[in-house]
């Protein structure tokens, strides 16, 4: 049996990975510890709530006495760090944030597993700090580049992926130098349920269904690697299980999608369905509510992940398709109102509104 503390838990990422071990592990238990800012959301966790392997703990991971508290109360063993900031244009307009959470809560938690089990010995064996983060990394590719390995020199170009890079550079320092069991994964653009609504796929299904316009970058040229998100807690599931120690493993979907292209299917899946929804809106072409926007500040053009070596080291490979994914994930929306509608006031409004301020152009 392990003792999991999964940061950020209460995110996308991370609510998706607790009820995913909590139902494959029943035998293990697992603490969330999240700070429920903008893009944490208990309701995300209540499928988990009555299960008395499961607690919830809110608190910042940049409190070393609370972390070093919990991880000693609760024996834990291994630590899944999913806590981040994690949207670039927030990064651009406000970077202190990230550096606060993504480098320095990194740091904290390195110091913590590292004081409890390696300088005190006090909770035994089989320890793993796993490190969750991003192929922003490595920076931006061609058209024609191939995809990023794990060998990748590091290039970030935003605040957010500057300081994600970061504390990859802290988790591998402290294995080497310290010995502290590590492993990291980078992976590409997640999607599914439960992502907060300021993503490019919830953002595009929710204003579909308001009738509001479909913000797109520039001309929608940039590409992004696609992963269903519980494809992506399958691969930490294996990496936590048959990774190396001091090994980073790329965990991709092999599917590449340039923006806009995502954007008019999400339009035509959902013209498809909207006659199946309760939002009484008369069927029309989704296309229209189309709007190109001012591009954002050295926007990437391209991320391609590389995920040979987990397939051949771990045989690891996703299960979901996109066409399957992306259908389940339209499901989910659809049939879960209750939980988008809880969080469509507030910060989601004032950011759309943001946007459109800064850099609104036309409907096309």
């Amino acid at each position: 049996m392990d003792n999991l503390l999964v940061t950020g838990g209460a995110g996308f990422i991370g609510s998706n990975f607790t009820r995913y071990w909590l139902k494959n592990r029943p035998q293990d238990r697992v603490v969330v510890l999240d700070a429920l800012t903008y893009a944490g959301n208990l309701a995300s966790l209540s499928a988990v709530q009555e299960n008395k392997k499961y607690r919830f703990v809110h608190g910042n991971i940049c409190d070393q006495s609370l972390v070093e508290s919990l991880i000693r109360t609760e024996n834990i063993n291994k630590i899944i760090h999913f806590a981040a900031e994690s949207h670039v244009d927030r990064s651009i307009l406000g970077p202190d944030a990230f550096i606060e959470t993504n480098v320095i809560g990194t740091h904290v938690l390195l110091k913590v597993a590292k004081k409890i089990w390696l300088d005190e010995k006090s909770i035994g064996a089989r320890h793993r700090f796993h490190h969750v983060s991003t192929d922003e990394v490595y920076g931006s590719l061609g058209a024609e580049d191939p995809p990023f390995t794990e060998n990748t020199p590091y290039r970030p170009n935003s605040p957010y992926a500057a300081s994600k890079a970061a504390s990859d550079h802290l988790v591998r320092a402290y294995h080497h130098t310290y010995g502290l069991p590590t492993t990291i994964s980078n992976c590409s653009n997640n999607y599914g349920p439960y992502q907060f609504p300021e993503k490019l796929i919830p953002l595009v299904l929710l204003n579909i269904l308001h009738e509001k316009a479909l913000p797109v970058y520039g001309e929608g040229k940039n590409i992004r690697d696609w992963l269903y998100v519980e494809d992506h807690c399958r691969g930490i599931e294996v990496v936590l299980d048959k990774g190396m120690v001091g090994e980073t493993y790329n965990i991709g979907g092999k599917n590449e999608w340039e923006n806009i292209k995502i954007v008019k299917l999400l339009c035509r899946l959902m013209d498809e369905k909207r006659q199946e929804t309760n939002f009484n809106v008369q069927k029309k072409n989704s296309e229209r509510l189309i709007a190109f926007v001012k591009d954002r500040p050295g926007h990437d053009f391209r991320y391609a992940i590389d995920a040979v070596k987990i397939e051949n080291q771990l045989g690891f490979k996703p299960e979901e398709t996109f066409e399957t994914g992306i259908r389940k994930t339209i499901a989910w929306y659809l049939e879960n109102s209750a939980w988008w509608r809880n969080i469509m006031d507030g910060s989601y409004q004032e950011w759309i509104a943001l946007q459109y301020k800064n850099s609104y152009v036309s409907i096309k």
